[in-house]
């Protein structure tokens, strides 16, 4: 079925946008991007080119994938032929049902309709479609030319051929698909994301360790066989009684609260928003925040290279 996906369309040229454009690019496909910001539109093709440099695509060879990228400053253009088309604007409902309101009159009848999100409901995103059947989730992972998961979100109305259209192309260019058969707040990986982040959040504002401490803690304990070892490989791994005796003893003490940490809400309300303002849970220069951002990015394509 993913072989009769072959022209891509992708709304959004900004830090998602231009990823995704670039995965689909990079494996043959021809896809057009368009963003409603003239200047993010001018910039995908020397964007991608950067990243593809960083992916270690020879200078000389990147020319022949950003051949295959078309930006088109209209909707109508980058979608009349689509036929998959992935939303990736801001976070925010209105502006996602908007662009989808405008794109489905627009493409043929075929089409798949995909939302790029982290948080938002697909339910909500694609309620408004006249064919909802044909709507879903993709949440890619930033960056997402780098992370092999997309999330494959179903909603009530999504058919089992839309899903195993979405599963089978994400396969095809390369990308670790993974189902999620029922549309959960933060889907699968931001759920667990959150609640660890919760918990790390929570040590800190009770005075257990420092925000230093948590971070080391998981980078050189089990962050270390995270990408080869999965909890609940894991927890068979050690064994289920284990696992469960551990539980009984420490999961009465764990952070359960369902609201936002009161530490987190004062930092925003002091304008302590992480590198972007030089502190946030830790203080941060520039220099020290771009060294991070490098050392990521680094560690993501030694890691690829030694999983393949």
């Amino acid at each position: 079925m993913a072989n009769s996906l072959r022209n891509i369309a992708v709304i959004g040229a900004g830090l998602m946008g231009h990823g995704i454009a670039l995965s689909f690019a990079k494996a043959g496909f021809e896809t057009r991007v368009h963003d409603p910001h003239a200047e993010t539109l001018e910039t995908l093709i020397a964007r991608v080119t950067d990243s593809l440099i960083a992916l270690g695509v020879a200078a000389g060879d990147t020319a022949g994938i950003t051949a295959r990228i078309t930006p088109c400053q209209s909707l109508d253009a980058a979608v009349s032929n689509a036929d998959l088309v992935v939303e990736a604007a801001p976070e925010k409902l209105a502006l996602k049902q908007e662009i989808f309101a405008q794109i489905e009159p627009a493409v043929p009848a075929q089409c798949l309709l995909a939302s790029n999100t982290s948080v938002i409901p697909i339910t909500s995103i694609m309620q408004g479609l006249a064919d909802r059947s044909r709507g879903l989730g993709t949440h890619w992972w930033n960056p997402p030319h780098m992370i092999p998961l997309v999330e494959v979100i179903r909603t009530e109305w999504t058919t089992d051929q839309a899903m195993d259209q979405m599963v089978g192309i994400l396969t095809q260019i390369g990308k670790t698909p993974v189902r999620v058969e029922k549309d959960v707040a933060g889907f699968i990986g931001n759920r667990l994301q959150h609640a660890l982040w919760r918990e790390a959040i929570s040590l800190v504002e009770k005075g257990v360790c420092s925000a230093e401490a948590v971070d080391e803690v998981i980078k050189a304990s089990f962050g270390r066989r995270l990408a080869v070892l999965g909890p609940l490989e894991n927890a068979d791994l050690v064994g289920t009684d284990l696992t469960l005796d551990i539980h009984q003893n420490v999961l009465a003490d764990l952070e359960a609260s369902g609201a936002p940490s009161p530490l987190l809400e004062s930092l925003v309300a002091e304008g302590k928003l992480g590198m972007k303002s030089g502190e946030g849970f830790r203080k941060w220069t520039p220099e020290a925040a771009a060294a991070t951002r490098r050392r990521v990015t680094t560690h993501l394509q030694k890691l690829d290279t030694i999983l393949e």
